[in-house]
């Protein structure tokens, strides 16, 4: 299925929607203040060790300690025992594997105070973004991406993703490898590799060069590791705009449009240096909509806040998200049916298999999951909703595992939780009603105001824009924001003016031609 990238720029945030068929699937949002750290490499020091969790916290400089497991520490022995099949590593898309490769000798996990010490300088690598409370989960089993590999130094083996499935390409992209590794002189700095997805049909050549990309880049990291003291950043990944030329599936994407002409350059000279096959796909977008206006992406994001989803049919579902897990509830609402109340229940059901799976890639959303469909007495109805719903989750690429419908009628499933999901990237908990909701931030609204005069500054025929909103929206809008709000002025060549309005709630401002 032939799909869309949109990259929206603005000198505060990028954001990044993937469209098939005219629907939005994924959203991914990075702002400038708020880069995303999954990736990144530290030089760290831990700060405590817990004999109790098998873990420690480590200090990297950000606001909350990292949190380690004893699995995620590679120690010298190690190093050299890892021989895990590679067709069974599992991988996220920063190359960091899942699988256990700390054991003593004798295939026993070594003790936390064997591995750390407090005041212990190490270099970490952050797997999870942090989220809510706890800080970013760290691994010392450090890797580099390139688009086609992930560069392992501590891992002495060649892993391929699970999603290429065919044994005949498996085998040959592994023969390639080791014939990229041999032909580029790089065999004696050992390490091992993982093939990602969108290396598939790629050759001996292509590889090479990602080969030698990937360890300039690590003895770079290297150097940094000698010369820079804890707590400090070594490495860090790249930007939402490159990240998304790197992991592009060809095959997948038909066009990449960008709304701003330096990012535009930026990613034609990254495609140019790393992926050629898909610079004739990057497209400037001028047209005189905003971007995001293209297939109502906007509209979808607002609806993505909601609590409730709508169905075609008149049903709907309801998503209740807290720190645990996240209940997703289906209802006939307004559906009737034609026949009777079995298949009504049926039809209901597989719609909202379809639309839920959409909505966990929209939302981003991970851990435990529960589903509670409408209940079904005849089997056969339960397994068609059951492989409806698989079937809407393969082109996922989000780790997940799902069971069978329980004797209550619910589906519970895992999705793999590496950052924080679009409600708490857009939305900040609600101080009038003691964090049982929430409210979108007043960064938000700010940004959505300047992105409103934007999109329609060519309809005023005024001389002058009126912002009427509340006070923490306004005050955000002269002060952190005050430099943007002056390059809009510019851009638009309007004057634009703002007034309190006390009355009003955090999300609700009008923007009036004057």
């Amino acid at each position: 299925m032939k799909a869309e990238v949109l990259v929206n720029v603005a000198p505060t945030e990028t954001r990044v929607a993937r469209v098939e068929n005219g629907v939005l699937l994924e959203l991914a949002i990075e702002r400038a203040n708020k880069r995303s750290l999954v990736g990144n490499i530290y030089q760290g020091t831990v700060v405590r060790v817990m004999p109790g969790m098998q873990a420690a916290f480590v200090d990297i400089g950000l606001d909350k300690a990292g949190f380690i497991h004893a699995n995620d520490v590679v120690n010298g022995r190690s190093r050299q025992q890892n021989s895990t099949d590679a067709t069974n590593t599992n991988t996220n898309t920063n190359g960091n594997t899942n699988g256990n490769t700390n054991t003593n000798g004798n295939g026993s996990k070594p003790d936390i105070r064997q591995l750390l010490r407090e005041g212990q300088s190490i270099s970490v690598q952050i797997m999870k973004e942090p989220i809510g409370t706890k800080g970013a989960r760290l691994t010392t089993q450090l890797s580099v991406s390139s688009r086609y590999l992930v560069y392992m130094p501590d891992i002495d083996h060649i892993g391929i993703s699970q999603r290429l499935e065919q044994e005949e390409e498996r085998e040959r992209l592994r023969t390639q490898l080791e014939l990229a590794i041999e032909s580029g002189g790089m065999g004696e700095e050992g390490g091992g590799y993982i093939i990602r997805t969108v290396a598939e049909g790629v050759s001996e050549e292509e590889l090479r060069i990602d080969v030698a990309y990937l360890h300039r880049l690590w003895r770079l990291v290297k150097d940094s590791m000698k010369t820079v003291s804890a707590p400090n950043n070594i490495y860090q990944d790249l930007p939402l705009s490159l990240r998304t030329m790197r992991d592009v599936a060809m095959q997948d994407v038909e066009i990449i449009r960008v709304d701003s002409r330096g990012v535009f350059k930026d990613m034609c000279d990254f495609a140019q240096r790393f992926c050629p096959e898909l610079l004739q796909n990057i497209e400037y977008y001028e047209g005189p909509r905003p971007l995001f206006y293209l297939y109502s992406v906007e509209d979808e994001i607002s609806k993505a806040m909601e609590r409730k989803v709508f169905l075609k049919s008149g049903g709907h579902l309801v998503f209740d998200q807290t720190e645990a897990m996240t209940t997703i509830d289906v209802n006939t609402g307004g559906f009737v049916g034609h026949h009777n109340l079995e298949e009504t229940i049926f039809k209901t059901n597989l719609e909202a298999a379809v639309s839920l799976a959409r909505q966990l890639r929209l939302r981003n959303l991970g851990g435990i999951i529960i589903i509670d469909f409408i209940d079904m007495l005849d089997p056969e109805h339960q397994r068609q909703v059951l492989r409806r719903l698989e079937k809407s989750l393969e082109s996922d690429r989000v780790k997940m595992k799902i069971s069978g419908v329980s004797d209550l009628g619910l589906v519970e499933m895992t999705r793999k939780r590496t950052s924080e999901n679009l409600q708490q990237v857009l939305c900040e908990p609600c101080e009038s009603c003691n964090s049982r909701g929430y409210l979108k931030s007043a960064e938000t609204i700010s940004y959505d105001i300047m992105r409103e005069i934007l999109g329609t500054s060519k309809s005023f025929e005024s001389d002058k824009v009126l912002v009427i909103a509340s006070p923490l929206v306004i005050d955000r809008l002269l002060d952190e924001d005050a430099q943007h709000v002056q390059s809009l002025e510019k851009h638009i060549e309007r004057q634009v003016e703002f007034r309190v309005e006390s009355t009003y709630s955090q999300e609700q401002y009008d923007i009036i031609p004057v």
